[in-house]
């Protein structure tokens, strides 16, 4: 009976760490005070502030773009990006099942703004440039009420909703030159609008609050005002459209904290700088405003009747200056994306540069709460056999983080340069980066602090590098396709050898366990096997396609490759030969891979966004990760075997629950036969060995099979001929290859004292010849046994 292959499991998240600032409202608080809502790639992420438990919101196919949660906290909607010429879905989510309620595509390409109604029966969408529509839809019957274009042919498009507080069929749009009322008539199917007279002033809106009442709307504007406006509602909350047009109020900017002196012209009221992004409203009616250069500050309006506000109105007619209330503006890394109040005194505040603070409004003080990679994460490594931490490597940093807490322990900026690569040294007292200035810099892991620059690695960039277990090499890898060599001291690096083989980038390097071998991987189609010893090439991989990862199989004897053919690989390293390629992706490249340290296990990640762990001898897949929204770039297994971690372009950092036994036996690493240790021979010896290349895998000992002649059982000897042993006994024995002098013995079981002289009479005939002998010991081990 044939084998049944396996059922595929799905891997299991443990934690993400990211968040994608750049969604609209993308953090939004719940009312219990406890559980905040943020976007990362296709998954919504609700976590638990006091225990900092995670749990996950899937259904989006693309990245979300709006976030949007009701006033009870019962309803999360979300909306996300699609396409060139696809529809955006959007997902109103049940808060306490983490399910989705339904599910729905409206808009073209993306969904720009998603809003709930006060009476939560409700769901207003709004489009992306592409699409320009606003939606309304019944939670109740989970489908579109009705929908109208956002804007006139006059004003440009809509950016931006907001609901108001005692009418569920009424909200506000705003954007470009843009800003109306809209009401629903739920019964005729069809909406009502109203635009705003804002006279000759013309304003982006970017955001905008509703008071409590009603009466007045704030717009934050791109320009670094405020536009305060009358909404004219009637006082019977029965009656939805305003009395009459809404109109405007005022532009509000803030006091100049610098004193006028007498006789001098009065200043213009300051505006906020790069715009006001965010804004929040209070209970006391003041106003908390995220400009653009991350300034948080709580403003409140100044009365006109109130004495020296007048002195400030001669610039224009339409600013009213605010005074700004905090003795200290908080000043946070990033523009303000969002803004949420998470109790009396604290806020949650998110920026464009994907992090998160916790700001007191009494004290001004900031806490972070969470942080990411804002662009994508090209390397990703653990020390050695320590798995409570791990770097990795982006642009402008890289970053050292706590596995257990999802938290940065550390980060080291070099702005406005790409760290390609990063490597622990084994000691653990060292961070070595290659960048693409062409230098190599090393840090300390606790402080950062630089410890040694190589300047002019390389000319076109260091794309990868790699280090030795003593710490006394580094091999690094460049655009223009040299390999170099470097060797370390505590007060100098010097240049050891310059290996020029490659004609393309190189990708990746990994070194072997006993520090004589590296292997090369680069985009020109090839990998080369170098003599760290020599500095000579040992062998040469061909394959068409551009490697894009390369890793050494814990015994030494094969190397696992992958690239954009979606094959994965595996080669002999004794002669580069292919033994074996395993479909690794239907449909994209895959760009890392990583083998658990006995070798039986392996995980890829690709283009496809689809992280899967494969058993490396029947070449299958056991579990399969979804979830990265962006190319995966690096995956790696904590060395305790516990999690899995991936990373990807669009900066997030997934930690998944590795669910492959740990009581394992013996590394396949300390494989060991009668001639020692593995990786205590020359590469012959090691190349040839074929016991080990069966125990790595037997289907694929197709190359070192042997037999003897005129005998159809495999011979038991290690060395081989072109591929094939010779051994010139009749019965079974057993040979014994040193690893200088070529000594044999065979020894069967029907042979007596007279066969084993004879046979070291023969061996010393050849030992005292001069070329023969040299020529038969290249060859391999050769059993003079009577025939």
């Amino acid at each position: 009976m044939e084998e049944q292959i396996p059922e595929v499991q799905e891997l299991e998240i443990e934690s993400i760490i990211g968040f994608d600032g750049n969604a609209v409202n993308g953090v939004q608080v719940h009312p219990d005070g406890m559980h905040i809502v943020y976007p990362l790639g296709n998954k919504l992420v609700v976590q638990n502030l006091k225990t900092k438990t995670q749990s996950f919101l899937e259904g989006h196919t693309n990245v979300i773009s709006t976030v949007a949660m009701s006033k009870s906290g019962k309803f999360i909607a979300s909306g996300q990006i699609n396409h060139m010429g696809f529809k955006a879905s959007i997902i109103v989510w049940d808060f306490e099942q983490r399910k989705d309620i339904f599910k729905s595509e409206g808009h073209k390409v993306r969904v720009q703004c998603v809003i709930f109604s006060s009476c939560e029966n409700y769901v207003y969408s709004l489009g992306g440039p592409d699409d320009c529509n606003i939606l309304a839809w019944s939670i109740e019957r989970k489908e579109v009420i009705c929908g109208s274009f956002s804007s006139s042919r006059i004003a440009g498009d809509a950016l931006t909703l907001c609901a108001t507080n005692l009418r569920g069929e009424c909200f506000l749009s705003g954007g470009e030159s843009n800003l109306k009322i809209w009401v629903l008539d739920a019964q005729a199917r069809n909406f009502k609008s109203r635009d705003v007279l804002l006279g000759k002033i013309k304003r982006n809106i970017t955001c905008m609050q509703v008071d409590s009442k009603d009466e007045y709307a704030y717009c934050g504007t791109s320009t670094g005002d405020l536009i305060k406006i009358k909404l004219n509602f009637p006082q019977d909350m029965n009656q939805l459209e305003p009395l009459s047009n809404p109109v405007l109020v005022g532009c509000y900017g803030k006091i100049p904290k610098k004193q006028r002196r007498p006789m001098e012209k009065a200043p213009e009221a300051k505006r906020w700088s790069l715009g006001v992004r965010a804004l929040l409203l209070t209970d006391n009616n003041r106003i908390i405003i995220g400009a653009g250069d991350g300034a948080v500050e709580l403003v409140e309006e100044v009365p006109d009747s109130k004495k020296g506000a007048e002195q400030y109105k001669i610039q224009s007619r339409l600013i009213t200056p605010s005074l700004p209330k905090l003795s200290k503006v908080v000043n946070i890394d990033g523009m303000v994306s969002s803004i949420q109040r998470l109790d009396q005194n604290n806020l949650i505040v998110g920026t464009m540069k994907c992090e998160l603070f916790l700001i007191n409004i009494q004290t001004s003080k900031k806490q972070l709460l969470l942080t990411c990679h804002t662009s994508a994460v090209y390397d990703l490594v653990f020390p050695r056999d320590y798995s409570q931490v791990f770097a990795t490597a982006s642009k402008d940093d890289i970053r050292v983080w706590n596995i257990e807490t999802s938290r940065e322990l550390l980060r080291i900026s070099v702005p406005n340069f790409t760290c390609s690569g990063i490597v622990f040294s084994y000691d653990g007292k060292s961070i070595i980066t290659s960048w693409n200035d062409g230098t190599i810099k090393a840090f300390t892991p606790q402080t950062g602090t630089l410890i040694y620059t190589i300047l002019n690695a390389h000319n076109k960039g260091v794309s990868a590098v790699a280090i030795t277990s003593d710490g006394k090499k580094i091999v690094s890898g460049g655009g223009e396709g040299q390999v170099r060599v470097w060797e370390i001291k505590p007060n100098k690096q010097s240049l050891l050898a310059v290996l020029k083989e490659h004609k393309g980038p190189v990708s990746s390097i990994d070194i072997n366990r006993n520090d004589k071998e590296v292997v090369t991987a680069s985009s020109d189609g090839t990998c080369i096997i170098w003599d760290l010893e020599r500095y000579a090439r040992t062998a040469i991989l061909f394959s068409s396609t551009l490697f894009m990862c390369v890793r050494y199989h814990p015994t030494g004897c094969q190397v696992v490759t992958c690239g954009t053919n979606r094959q994965i690989g595996y080669w002999e390293v004794y002669d580069g030969s292919l033994i074996r390629e395993i479909e690794g992706s239907a449909s994209s490249a895959l760009n890392t891979l990583d083998l658990t340290d006995d070798g039986n296990y392996f995980a890829t990640g690709g283009t496809d966004q689809i992280l899967k762990v494969w058993k490396y001898r029947e070449g299958l897949t056991t579990h399969v990760g979804v979830g990265h929204a962006g190319v995966i770039t690096s995956v790696r297994f904590s060395p305790d075997r516990k999690r899995i971690v991936s990373t990807s372009a669009d900066g997030a950092i997934f930690i998944w629950a590795c669910p492959l036994p740990r009581d394992q036996p013996q590394p396949a690493a300390k494989v060991t036969s009668s001639r020692g240790s593995l990786l205590d021979r020359p590469l012959g010896s090691r190349a040839n060995s074929i016991e080990t290349i069966k125990e790595i895998s037997p289907s694929q000992s197709v190359r070192a099979t042997s037999r003897h002649e005129g005998s159809d059982s495999p011979a038991s000897a290690s060395n081989f001929e072109n591929g094939v042993v010779k051994c010139y006994c009749k019965e079974k024995c057993n040979c014994i290859s040193e690893k200088a002098n070529l000594t044999a013995q065979c020894n069967s079981e029907s042979s007596g004292s007279d066969h084993r002289s004879e046979a070291n009479e023969k061996r010393q005939s050849i030992d005292s010849s001069s070329s023969g002998s040299k020529k038969s010991s290249s060859v391999g081990n050769i059993c003079y046994g009577k025939k």
